[in-house]
């Protein structure tokens, strides 16, 4: 079984919008755990309308948490989840039907590695993304979250409630020391909204261009952050 985790903040324009297209999904043997992460606006109560609503088959389980932020609410999901496959998916995504079945198989397929990303399209952006590579997983952040997880690889220490951005790299990082792997699928299988609460980024001329920017300073010091823990190089 897959076990969907959603960390959930102020998240009520989007969430249903992921919540149906994982009831769409072609594979259908999985449970959804949404941690609502202190949100200020109705998104509780529009999750618990719509689950009223449908008929569905799967186990859906909704838990409230103070604001701790996204990597605490992953960690408790996960604690609550049964799955032997773990899915970190954020409320502001759109999976295409085929997503957790293509995942699934790809991992089936692939005992080495333990676990399997995809392309994405972010807006209008796609993020075609590329074959695993640890040396270029120890450069730069090129993975996203929403990656099918084996549950058996996952670090007994979770994700880095600490850390403000490159949570997932952090992840990705984290098992690569451990040995864990993960193996690249050459399909887009998601979406991601703009606009929302969980998902930023900026275009890559920014980051040259603009180094007095905010968002670039506090890109480049969390960069230093990752570094510095896992002692990569400048």
């Amino acid at each position: 079984m897959i076990s969907v985790i959603i960390p959930l903040y102020n998240g009520e324009k989007t969430i249903i919008d992921t919540l149906q297209s994982l009831e769409r999904q072609s594979y259908q043997d999985f449970e959804v755990i949404i941690v609502n992460d202190g949100s200020t606006d109705d998104s509780e109560k529009v999750v618990a309308n719509y689950l009223k609503k449908i008929n569905s088959s799967h186990a859906y389980y909704f838990y409230n948490q103070a604001n701790r932020g996204a990597p605490a609410a992953r960690n408790y999901g996960f604690k609550k989840s049964k799955g032997d496959f773990v899915l970190f998916c954020d409320a502001d995504a759109v999976l295409t039907p085929q997503a957790l079945a293509v995942m699934y198989k790809t991992l089936e397929d692939n005992p080495e590695a333990s676990y399997a990303y995809s392309s994405f399209n972010w807006g209008k952006k796609l993020f075609k993304l590329d074959e695993f590579n640890p040396e270029r997983l120890k450069k730069m952040p090129y993975i996203h979250s929403l990656s099918l997880i084996r549950r058996q690889h996952f670090p007994v220490t979770g994700w880095d409630e600490s850390l403000k951005k490159f949570q997932d790299w952090d992840l990705w990082l984290a098992m690569l020391q451990a040995g864990h792997i993960g193996i690249w699928i050459p399909q887009v299988l998601f979406s991601i909204k703009t606009g929302g609460t969980m998902s930023s980024w900026l275009p890559a001329f920014a980051y040259r261009f603009f180094p007095f920017l905010k968002a670039v300073k506090e890109y480049k010091a969390a960069m230093k952050i990752i570094k510095q823990k896992y002692g990569l190089e400048n």
